[in-house]
This record gives C-alpha cells, structure tokens and sequence, in this order.
C-alpha cells in the first residue's frame, strides 16, 4: 500500500522548490543606495534573493507549532513610521516552501508603509500524508508574536494574510488570538479540501475537452480512495465554523481565472459565515486579469507571471490603514464576476465496501486473477511439459483484464499528478482520452471474454486446467462491478 500510497499522494500537493533562506542586506546599506536598485545581498551560508534598496531587512526567528523554530525575515520601507502596522504572510500548500516565493507579495505590502514578515513554511509534520491546520495556524501565531515585537511596529496593528491553503489557517488562526488585528485572504476556499481538489482537477480536464464517467466517476472516486488511506490529510476539514468565530475584519480577493478554488461559490459562503458569526467588517473584491493568486495571467490563469494585479497591493495597503485607523469598512463586493465554468460536487465519505483497504484488496486480487493464467503457462514451458491446443479467450481475458486494471490506475494516477490547470489528458475523441477508450475497450474485452471463458471451463479436460481457468472467471466475476464503480463501462 506504500507504493500506491507514494504513486498516488504526489498528486495532492503542489510542487516547491527547495526552501531557500531570504537574505537581505543592513539597513545602513540599503539606505545609501537609490530606491530604484535592485541589488543581491549575500549572507555567508544562505542563498541570494534580490531585495528592493528601498527596504530594510531583518532575519528573524521563532517558535512556531510543537515548539519548532521557524526563520523569517521582515521587510519595512526604509523611512519607516514608527507605530506602523504590520502583516504575516502564510503560504499556500506545499513543504519546506521557502519565503522567497512571496517575495513579490512581501515587497509590494512593504512598499505601503507596512512591515511584512514572511518565513519559510515548515516541512516537519507537514507531507502527503501528515499536514494539521491547527498546528500551522499555531505557526502563523507564532510569526504574529514575532511581528508584533519588531521595532517601531504597533503590536495592535498587526494582521495575517493567507493564500490559497492560507486562506483556512489565517482564519483559524485570526478566531484564537486576539493579537491579530485583521485578516487577509488571497485564493481562499470555504468547501472542504477534498471537494475543491477534486473540482480543480476535474474542472482542468473538462478545460482540456474531457467529459463523461473519467470526470463524473473514475477522478471523483480515486480521490475518496486516497483520502480514505491516509493519503490526503484534512479531507473534510469544514471552514465554515472557523470563519463564522472570526471577529477581526476580512478582506478576502479572488482573481477571476482562479483555476484552483472555485471562485463563484466560496465567496458568498464566506460572506454567509461571517454574518453568522455577527461580522459585518468584510470586504470582497475580484481582480481582472488574475489568477489564484492574484497574479497577472496571460492565458485565463493557466500561467502565472510575477507582477501582481494592478491596484491589488494598492488596496491591501489602503483597507489595512482604514481598519488600523478604526474605521473598517462595512461588507461589500466589487469586481467583475468571477469565471467558473463548472459546480463543485460534494464529495462524500466512503461506504465500507468502497474503502481504500477494500479497493486495495479488490486491485490484488484481479492482478492476481489475471497473471495466474500465463504465469502458469510459462512455468509449464520451462518444465517442459508438451504445448497443447489452448482457447484464445482465457488468452485475451488475461491480457485485457491486465490492461485494464493496471492501466487504468496508472492513468488516474497520471491525470492527478498532472491535474488542475495543468491537465494534459493526450489526445481527446468524442469527449474521451484515446488512452481512457482504449481502457474501456479492454475492459469490454474482460466482460465478453468472460462469458467465453465459462465455456472453456466446462469442457477443460483436467483438474488443474479448470483450476487455472476458475480463477481466471473468478476475477472477471469480481471485475464486472469493480470496472463499474470506476467507470471503465459507463459512457
């Protein structure tokens, strides 16, 4: 189960670099310089980041959830007010995501006269199969503490910004302590985890051309056998009460080509939790032109480019002096409407019968089923034994019930690692992948061969004959619903 735990689990987290420490230069030398340079700061040990000469930095270290001590850097505009506010940048899913990656963020609500400490994400504790939002709301916690006792920073003044998985700790973290002053989410989703990952990818396969039972079925049900194995950690992690028990105000932005959280439906029902919760300080703008994180996109969100939408940092920068000064705005939502072509689906917890220790045991036992057949021939050949006259379906059940189990796990496998806005399906006809056809044709050829095979069975000459073609009946007995339940047979 660990390798189809490794095979399938890449799929469910998204792909960082290295964490790579934040270096930035003395203050004193930063100042000297024009505030249009650019400059790399070395420091021994740790990698190069280019940092804006018009900000100052200073490295910082804290204790985060469990006690781990996690390293960040502050960046503030280098003629600084004093009492200024102050903002925690959390990131998106990912391990060991190194601060760098919210370098432009970072660098744009600095340059608003905030101080902005952004660390790198913790990999201890954090895998495909171990993540707790709790514990990453403790370290979003931890950085406030840290912010809060920075030089010339106002501890009252001091906020958190999330992204995209951000956007479910930043809450939770906001609804514990009373020491963040505001909340910012980027890319935020109020679905569970397991609905809106199953959506994102489902939604860049249809994207691709793709429709019928591999998006309404087979994708679906892979993702509850992974998440029922431990695979995908915080499935049904529900956001609603979270957000209902925050009291801070909200300003909460969607780019409108959001390709990985569904941009129409989670806004009013952060909207809905937050009036729930008697919170009427909320604001809600969608940006043109951006994606999930409120890039610029060039291709309705598919790539993302490193400038920020314009006027996004622009508001940050002014909501958070309105709430800060007292005055934070009343709800309201602007913006053009956001583009999501398809609904979520709810995506319910697994029967017995369909838990992933079952489909575990189903998948063996097939393979098992269908090997068995020209294993057993093969050993007879090395013995020696004379070749005699053989029908072709037992042959063909073999080789296509073959194909069709391990095939199709190694496809749905493929479409989740390469899901979302990156699908890449191949080939597409009539709404199917060549690949996805060719596996329902041999999963036509199991049922068929099937029904031959039975025949065979009942004019075998010897025991073993019929022992051999017994299993081979037996795993197309137990293939007919399996292949139903993942869609091999449906349109």
């Amino acid at each position: 189960m660990r390798r189809i735990a490794l095979a399938t689990g890449l799929a469910l987290t998204l792909t960082t670099t290295p964490a790579v420490p934040l270096a930035v230069p003395p203050a004193a030398a930063v100042a000297a310089r024009p505030p249009s340079a650019v400059v790399p700061a070395p420091v021994p040990g740790e990698a190069t980041v280019a940092v804006p000469a018009d900000l100052t930095g200073r490295e910082v270290s804290f204790p985060g959830g469990g006690g781990l001590t996690l390293h960040g850097t502050v960046l503030s505009p280098v003629k600084a007010s004093p009492g200024r506010p102050g903002v925690v940048l959390v990131h998106g899913a990912g391990t060991g995501t190194p601060r760098a990656k919210l370098l432009g963020e970072a660098v744009g609500f600095a340059r608003r006269g905030m101080s902005v400490l952004v660390y790198d994400k913790r990999s201890e504790g954090y895998s495909l199969f171990q993540r707790s939002y709790s514990t990453l709301a403790d370290d979003a916690l931890g950085a406030v503490a840290a912010l809060r006792a920075q030089p010339g920073v106002d501890p009252a003044k001091v906020g958190v910004w999330g992204l995209s998985e951000g956007g479910w700790v930043v809450p939770l973290a906001a609804s514990r302590s009373q020491d963040v002053a505001f909340v910012v989410v980027v890319g935020a989703n109020a679905l569970a985890p397991l609905r809106q990952q199953t959506w994102a990818v489902a939604a860049g396969l249809r994207k691709a051309g793709v429709a019928g039972s591999l998006v309404d079925r087979a994708e679906p049900n892979l993702y509850r056998t992974i998440a029922d194995g431990g695979m995908f950690p915080e499935p049904w992690y529900d956001p609603e009460p979270v957000l209902a028990a925050v009291r801070q105000p909200v300003l909460a932005i969607w780019g409108v080509h959001d390709l990985l959280t569904p941009p129409k439906e989670t806004p009013p029902i952060f909207a809905r939790a937050l009036e729930k919760g008697g919170n009427r300080h909320y604001t809600i703008r969608f940006f043109p032109g951006a994606d999930h994180a409120a890039h610029l996109t060039p291709d309705g969100g598919v790539t993302r480019l490193p400038a920020l939408a314009p006027g996004y940092a622009d508001l940050v920068g002014s909501w958070v002096q309105e709430v800060v000064s007292g005055r934070p705005p009343l709800a309201s939502t602007s913006g053009p409407a956001p583009e999501q072509a398809t609904p979520t689906v709810p995506v319910d917890r697994p029967a017995p019968w369909e838990s992933a220790p079952v489909q575990l045991a189903v998948m063996l036992l097939l393979v098992v089923a269908f090997a068995a057949y020209p294993l057993t021939a093969l050993v007879r050949r090395l013995r020696g034994r004379p070749r005699t006259a053989r029908p072709a379906a037992p042959r063909v059940l073999s080789a296509a019930g073959l194909v069709a189990v391990l095939g199709s796990f190694a496809f749905l496998a493929y479409l989740i690692m390469t899901g979302g806005k990156l699908a890449a399906p191949g080939p597409v006809l009539l709404g199917r992948p060549v690949v996805w056809l060719a596996l329902q044709a041999s999963a036509l050829t199991t049922v068929a061969t099937s029904v031959w095979t039975v025949r065979a069975w009942r004019k075998a000459e010897t025991r073993s004959e019929r022992v051999r073609l017994g299993l081979l009946i037996t795993g197309g007995a137990a293939f007919l619903p399996w292949a139903l339940y993942w869609g091999l047979l449906l349109p």
